[in-house]
């Protein structure tokens, strides 16, 4: 079995990097999980996994230097395959690629988690919702934010991908999350997964290197994460079959 999901927001700042991969370490409970850094211009994943001085990374992978095994590794239980940080690798990077790095990832795993780029502004940013299979969109519970949830979800929709459900992320005591989850689903295709608190100890991992599983897991945010992923519901899908769909993903020409 194998799903892919694309993490996505629409905007910087949601606390989706530290979603994603405490999306996967719960899900890891269960199901092998993968999770792959597609923000190609602005990576961050591998300061969430202890990977900043990680040799091989998705660029190599995407400049047809390196296997995609080269640039995968294992940290708290998955497999990460982390994205690098210079210039000179994102120009070089052929994002056409990543179809090619899913479909061979999907060979071994059961769910793969893409870790999006917050602005669908290009080709490149829209191509991991392009891939996956649904979306799970990360919101803060604030007008700006959700405007921005809802175009992501207009991408998702014009390229049929699904929506499996909403995150609330660092949603404060003062913040009346009931009521903006209530009024919110009714504008999205997929439920509310979680409301996760705005924590002290997700920073404090983010600067230790550590994902906030690891790092604090017995705090409310890494709580709510788990009741995130104990909400999502993994379809069965033969490997097969989505490797020869994602090589075979129609990318689009522009926007």
């Amino acid at each position: 079995m194998v799903e892919v999901f694309a993490v996505a927001s629409g905007k910087g700042g949601t606390g989706k990097t530290t979603s994603t991969v405490a999306l996967g370490m719960a899900l890891a409970d269960r199901y092998d999980v993968t999770v792959v850094d597609a923000d190609t211009g602005m990576a961050n994943l591998l300061f969430h996994a202890g990977l900043s001085d990680a040799e091989t990374t998705l660029h190599d992978v995407l400049a047809d230097d390196a296997p995609v095994e080269a640039a995968a590794y294992d940290r708290f239980g998955l497999t990460v395959v982390p994205c690098g940080t210079s210039l000179d690798g994102f120009r070089d990077a052929d994002p056409d690629r990543l179809r090619d790095v899913v479909a061979t990832l999907a060979e071994d795993t059961d769910v793969i988690l893409l870790d999006s780029p917050p602005a669908l502004d290009s080709r490149t940013a829209v191509l991991p919702i392009v891939l996956a299979d649904r979306i799970v969109v990360v919101l803060q519970p604030t007008i700006p934010a959700i405007s921005d949830g809802l175009k992501v979800q207009e991408y998702a929709t014009t390229y049929d991908t699904d929506v499996a459900g909403l995150l609330f992320n660092k949603v404060r005591e003062s913040e009346s999350i009931e009521q903006v989850s209530e009024k919110t689903e009714r504008y999205f295709d997929g439920p509310t997964l979680a409301a996760v608190p705005e924590s002290e100890r997700a920073r404090e991992a983010r600067r230790a290197g550590r994902p906030l599983l690891a790092h604090a897991p017995e705090c409310e945010a890494a709580t709510a994460y788990r009741a995130a992923a104990e909400s999502l519901t993994v379809r069965d899908g033969a490997a097969a079959d989505a490797a020869d769909r994602f090589q075979s993903a129609v990318i689009p020409e522009s926007l």
